[in-house]
């Protein structure tokens, strides 16, 4: 049977239609409404996020590096510096073909393929967005030949900016150091744009790396407009960079390079102090490494180069390396054997040689200088004397001297690393190696030997406060507060007796520093000369004959140091010296502080001098380091570390030290 059909009357149809329209216009209304709200969030509510986004869009924002900070000397000489550079970079995460950019940039620069090699290197170590250094220091030509070309190799960015430059050059390596591209662990540090910035560095070394903070500067920034595609339409704005603040140094900056030219190709450093305040008006070591080469990016053959010399450019001995005094040490002993009560008329008789059980102590005088007291054992350098009596005061007050005079000290100098030295005395030796002290041990430290080190500036701290009588604290920068220097706890009769006694060593025509006389009228030097013994001398070769120093290997002679202030009336300068296997004290130490201590009171003489010598050692620093790069070849070298390995930590210092308990020591 079939179901009757539904009857749709009108009605119903007008109710069914008006209930749809109701429920769609509901919809419409409430998405609608949604977008109407929506519209105004990111109109009102999100209006400077957008309105930022579109300006980034709009907008290219680079910083522009600031100008470091200058190091100048206490006069404002200039000792680092900027000037304008045109450099090459590599932006890694941009670069398509490296092999094709990279040969194209060897042509067009003339890269060697030590730069090539070094080049891949930086690339792979790099973060990808981290500029990697080409080549800087451009000459216009080359620079232009690869700005028409930049297009041609992506990743490649040519730029103008400002190169540190150090006049001064390997002069100054070490006392102030050198700047270098930031590198990804300094940059994930920091977080700071600035370091992934072309042309822009930091601080690596010395007082570049210790000043950073002050010498860093502000960036600017430069607002462009820019198409979709980032092509350039206009420049809107600049705001120039905030230079870094200058840093002034206590240094004379004459005295400086002319120490360091007088070295030679010898490994020595020389510190000179001002009497009356405690600056430290030069810091010399050589050889040394050029700061300026070092900021541009050294070669792998110049690296190995500088790795392999056992002369050890990369370490600074004036604060890193640790000699023997010897018998630079004894105005220090004198001064703790009057403070032990010690008579200074009471006589030893110098045979040459002294007994200790079943020990020869030996003189640097081979037959002695027969009876002897304390102030004719100061000019002539008798060892015996100093035996003899410190055996009778015992090693306590002369390391109490020695602490007193600046010996094992630290100084709070901004400097990278600082190596402090030893003071012996029984205490140390039980806390250190769990031995006793014996008599040995007094004697050898007696006349700056055993285990008795130093560094140069020590040497020149010890003798610039026997020469004011004062506790100097040395200061390197002039942003150092100046502490007025207390008087020294030691009698200034002793001080007296023991500054003339340094004079009589120079200009009595009997001690062993007559070569150190001064060529400037009116004006006497005080000294006191040391060679420092690094082999143990057997008694078969001293009954055969001592072999000379030039018989011997270099690392096998003895260190020549030197101490002086001057004039020797009126202290005004004191300086400390070490010539590393440079012979006796009066054979290369004494010399070069004469000559140093010329430069301060008649630089024109000084100079004349200078010139002349460096004639016959194949001209000034950069003519001989050009001469040995030439003629140093990578196949003849030993395998070295790698650069990092030295810069990030401090090598072993060039330090020889004889047996503590030796008794072959001498010292003149």
């Amino acid at each position: 049977m079939k179901k009757p059909k539904r009857m749709v009357t009108e009605a119903q149809q007008t109710f069914s239609f008006t209930r749809r329209s109701f429920v769609l216009g509901a919809a419409q209304w409430g998405m609608g409404g949604l977008l109407a709200v929506r519209m105004a969030w990111l109109s009102v509510a999100q209006n400077e996020k957008y309105a930022l986004l579109a300006e980034s869009n709009r907008v290219s924002l680079t910083l522009m590096p600031p100008r470091r900070g200058w190091i100048v000397d206490r006069v404002g000489k200039p000792l680092a510096l900027n000037r304008t550079s045109f450099r090459v970079d590599l932006i890694p995460d941009r670069i398509q073909d490296q092999d094709r950019v990279l040969g194209q940039l060897k042509q067009l620069l003339a890269l060697t393929s030590d730069e090539i090699d070094r080049i891949r290197e930086d690339i792979e170590k790099s973060a990808g967005f981290q500029p990697v250094q080409v080549a800087e220091n451009l000459d216009v030509e080359r620079f232009a030949a690869v700005s028409i070309r930049a297009n041609e190799m992506p990743g490649v960015a040519p730029a103008q900016s400002y190169a540190r430059y150090y006049p001064e050059g390997a002069a100054v390596g070490h006392l102030v150091g050198y700047v270098g591209v930031a590198s990804a662990k300094d940059y994930e540090k920091e977080k700071n744009p600035l370091l992934i910035q072309p042309g822009f560095k930091i601080g690596k070394e010395g007082l570049e790396r210790v000043f950073e903070k002050l010498m860093r500067g502000k960036p600017g920034a430069k607002r462009s407009e820019v198409t979709a595609r980032g092509k350039l339409v206009r420049d809107l704005e600049t705001r120039e960079d905030t230079p870094g603040s200058t840093l002034r140094l206590t240094v004379n900056a004459g005295l400086q390079t002319y120490a360091s030219r007088r070295m030679g190709d010898q490994s020595a450093s020389l510190v000179c102090i001002d009497c009356s305040s405690g600056d430290i008006l030069a810091m010399t070591s050589m050889p040394s490494y050029d700061p300026n080469s070092f900021s541009d990016g050294i070669s792998h053959t110049e690296w190995n180069m500088f790795s392999s010399d056992d002369h050890l450019p990369l370490i600074n001995k004036s604060l890193q390396g640790l000699f023997p005094p010897g018998s630079t040490s004894k105005p220090m002993t004198s001064l703790g054997l009057l403070a032990a009560g010690i008579d200074p008329d009471q006589t030893v008789n110098c045979t040459g040689a002294y007994r200790v059980g079943n020990a020869l102590f030996h003189c640097s005088q081979r037959r002695g200088h027969g009876p002897i007291a304390l102030h004719e054992a100061i000019i002539k350098s008798c060892d015996i004397y100093f035996y003899a009596m410190a055996k009778q005061a015992g090693m306590n007050p002369l390391a109490t001297m020695a602490r007193q005079l600046g010996l094992g000290a630290e100084f709070a100098l901004p400097v990278t690393s600082q190596r402090y030295g030893t003071v012996p005395d029984p205490e140390w030796l039980e806390r250190r190696y769990k031995k006793k002290w014996s008599t040995f041990d007094t004697i050898n430290s007696s006349i700056g030997q055993g285990y008795m080190l130093v560094n140069p500036l020590q040497l020149a701290i010890m003798t610039a406060r026997i020469a004011s009588g004062k506790k100097l604290i040395p200061r390197l920068t002039m942003a150092q507060k100046q502490v007025p220097a207390p008087p020294l706890d030691v009698n200034p009769e002793h001080l007296a007796f023991v500054r003339d006694a340094m004079t009589g060593v120079v200009n009595s025509g009997r001690g062993t520093a007559s070569i150190a006389k001064l060529p400037v009228e009116g004006v006497l030097m005080a000294g006191k000369t040391g060679t420092a013994q690094v082999r143990r001398i057997t008694m078969a070769e001293r009954a055969g004959g001592v072999r000379s120093n030039a018989s011997l290997d270099w690392k096998q002679r003895d260190h020549s140091l030197f101490i002086a202030f001057a004039p020797a009336d009126a202290p005004r300068y004191a300086m400390g010296c070490i010539v590393e296997h440079g012979g006796f004290g009066a054979s290369a130490a004494a010399p070069l502080v004469r000559d140093a201590m010329t430069f301060l009171f008649d630089p024109e003489k000084a100079m004349a001098s200078l010139v002349a010598q460096e004639v016959a050692w194949g001209g000034d620093i950069k003519t001989r380091m050009a001469a040995k790069r030439a003629s140093w070849t990578t196949p003849a070298a030993p395998t070295a570390p790698s650069p990092e390995a030295v810069t990030e930590s401090s090598a072993a210092p060039s330090t020889a030290t004889p047996p503590a308990n030796t008794s072959e020591a001498t010292s003149d």
